[in-house]
């Protein structure tokens, strides 16, 4: 299984990650970092990239019990999602909680990796 979970769309970059945004918070995630990497490139490096946004989305309730089970965890936090112009479309991918989580902390983990996969999964299905 991969890393991430990854979603095409035929919309405008604009409207995919606004259509995130609403979905993510069906499932209790908030956005508590944003980074334009497309305005970073071009600030810092003089160079021209697609729009390429990262969003660091957080589920409190999940976010706890994670770090009650391990405190260091915090490095795998939050969840990343991004978007990125694909083409006449848009690309919207995550990073796979079942393949990061589980893999690096063992079972554990394994119950609060899933819920939140299939968290992040039902965001996918619905855009």
């Amino acid at each position: 299984m991969a890393y991430y979970i990854a979603k095409k769309m035929d919309v405008g970059f604009s409207e995919a990650l606004e259509k995130l945004t609403e979905e993510l918070q069906k499932e209790g995630f908030g956005i508590i970092t944003e980074i334009n990497v497309r305005d970073t490139l071009k600030k810092k490096l003089d160079l021209d990239f697609r729009p390429y946004v990262i969003l660091g989305a957080c589920n409190p309730n999940y976010a706890h019990q994670a770090l009650e089970l391990d405190d260091k965890i915090g490095v795998l936090l939050p969840c990343n999602f991004v978007v990125q112009q694909a083409g006449e479309g848009t690309e919207v991918f995550a990073i796979n909680p079942q393949e990061t989580m589980s893999k690096l902390l063992g079972d554990g983990i394994k119950e609060i990796s899933d819920a939140i996969t299939r968290k992040v999964q039902n965001v996918m299905d619905r855009l």
